[in-house]
């Protein structure tokens, strides 16, 4: 069993103690009107607020590939230094028993900066995508290798009714075509393996030369965003000069003290 199967059975037990219900489009429009609207998470990262490329920051104490990444975690300070230096989005684990995540740190962060937030968990029911909107997502993340063509459609097509972002993530070229068959605005090409956890750039310079071929002449194409394995200036040139117009960056940031500092480094000013 991967650390990715492991990951999902374990959410499956947590999906299994959510309340009881259908949730519509309907259902979750109902609860963004409730909590006061969105944030434009696509629009965001269309108009970076730092250089050419849009970075989404994350919020992020621990990975089951890195164990603890920040001892010193205050996800409150780290959003709003993520804000003052530039960030165009936020991404906040909610995953807690592998990623030392809350929704209660959604909730929070919310309430502190004024940045579209990413709610950062394995999505397998609908259930945890109104649960997303009541704790102050904007956006959800939609990981394409744990979910059935069905479960992939009717998810996004969710998000979209409501007016949620749905970020789609894949890691191979099947997984792009999944993704573009159910019409995602936001492909994520997360450059580690999830199976295996070995990262490699080279990820998305191919699925990014993939996704050019596919789109036909005068379509808008979505926009493209590397995760993993960025931690440089020259890894956010790589990226951009292969068609990344956006950057998701967790562990390198929160690595570093001087979190403003790093985020200049990697946006090149």
């Amino acid at each position: 069993m991967t650390i990715l199967d492991e990951i999902v059975e374990d959410k499956r037990r947590e999906v299994a103690a959510l309340p009881q219900g259908r949730v519509s489009g309907e259902t979750l429009r109902a609860s963004v009107q409730v909590r006061g609207g969105l944030r434009d998470f696509a629009g965001a990262l269309r108009r970076p607020k730092r250089g050419s490329v849009a970075l989404i920051a994350e919020v992020k104490k621990a990975s089951p590939s890195a164990g603890i990444i920040r001892a010193d975690f205050d996800p409150i300070q780290i959003a709003r230094e993520y804000e003052a230096a530039g960030a165009s989005c936020l991404s906040v684990l909610t995953d807690e028993k592998f990623f030392k995540g809350s929704l209660d740190y959604l909730k929070r962060i919310r309430e502190a900066v004024k940045l579209p937030l990413l709610r950062k968990d394995f999505i397998i029911d609908e259930r945890q995508i109104l649960e997303a909107i009541k704790w102050g997502a904007d956006a959800i993340l939609l990981i394409v290798a744990i979910l059935d063509d069905t479960r992939l459609k009717h998810f996004h097509s969710l998000a979209v009714d409501a007016g949620l972002a749905a970020l789609v993530e894949v890691h191979d070229e099947g997984e792009l075509d999944r993704a573009l068959s159910v019409g995602a605005s936001l492909i994520g090409v997360n450059n580690r393996n999830l199976k295996i956890f070995k990262v490699d750039l080279a990820t998305t310079e191919r699925l990014a030369a993939r996704l050019a071929a596919s789109q036909k002449a005068g379509s808008q194409s979505p926009l493209l965003i590397a995760e993993s394995g960025i931690h440089t200036r020259a890894d956010v040139e790589r990226l951009a000069r292969c068609g990344a117009g956006a950057i998701l960056v967790g562990e390198s940031l929160m690595k570093e003290a001087k979190i403003g500092e790093k985020i200049a480094e990697l946006l090149g000013d």
